[in-house]
């Protein structure tokens, strides 16, 4: 009898079939995308020891134009009276040095305040703001919250609460195009940051919600009640409210305010 050969060949032993070409796609976009978060660890590990010159806000279009008298010069946290951390912390964040960069209670309040009738107030942290600041664009949208999430998530990880606060107070923005705190104090008062008194810093905190309107060297009624709301705030909570952010020591500032 004749035998007949199957036309199929037979497969080798030991040799393996390719994945479907989606199943390689995917495994690239995987591969890809662990590294670039790899390396933007990597940035955001090095930035705890390196200053950032500029910002990603100070880089958009809608910082609007830097005064040509003023640069960028990064401030130290510990070359600062304490008072000028504490008039901020006491403005912005006042749970600043227990949470981990997200205070839930005051989004419940928030939140809570918002069911109520109230208009929806905000309750970034410093840590989300310096997030945004240094990494994200201004804006809102459910992206960029995501986003500044994980931000908010990583520099709470690999930076000490004393570097949040210090990156914080020199790329966030305190008038027209004016970034930092030592340009700001330049700015507005004429003088160097490590010279800005109690209630110079209370008014420059006063003005964070919105700098491009307010006038911390010419306050308004409205601004000049802040910013004494602000000094009982600083005071209630006293120099021992920065402790656990293990600050070096600096010296005082007078506490006259220029123009006032």
């Amino acid at each position: 009898m004749t035998r007949f050969r199957s036309r199929s060949r037979t497969r080798r032993p030991g040799r393996k079939s390719r994945p479907p070409l989606w199943r390689r796609i995917l495994r690239v976009a995987l591969l890809t995308l662990a590294l670039l978060l790899a390396l933007l660890l990597l940035l955001i590990l090095l930035l705890r020891w390196v200053d950032p010159p500029y910002s990603m806000y100070m880089l958009s279009p809608a910082s609007g134009p830097t005064p040509p008298s003023l640069r960028h010069t990064w401030q130290r946290i510990d070359d600062l009276p304490r008072h000028v951390p504490l008039a901020v912390i006491a403005a912005e964040d006042q749970r600043f040095p227990q949470h981990r960069g997200f205070d839930w209670r005051s989004i419940r309040q928030a939140v809570d305040s918002h069911r109520q009738g109230s208009r929806l107030r905000g309750a970034s942290t410093i840590s989300q703001q310096t997030a945004k600041n240094v990494f994200l664009w201004h804006g809102r949208s459910y992206t960029r919250k995501v986003l500044e999430a994980g931000f908010t998530a990583a520099i709470e990880t690999l930076w000490p609460k004393a570097r949040i606060l210090e990156v914080y107070l020199n790329v966030a923005e305190w008038g027209p195009g004016v970034f930092g705190i030592e340009a700001a104090a330049r700015y507005h008062f004429g003088i160097p940051a490590r010279h800005l008194s109690r209630e110079q810093a209370a008014l420059l905190a006063a003005a964070l919600p919105n700098p491009r309107v307010h006038a911390p060297a010419r306050p308004s009624s409205t601004l000049l009640q802040r910013a004494r709301w602000i000094e009982r705030q600083m005071t209630q909570l006293g120099p021992g409210w920065l402790e656990p952010l293990q600050l070096g020591s600096s010296s005082p500032a007078p506490s006259a305010v220029r123009g006032m």
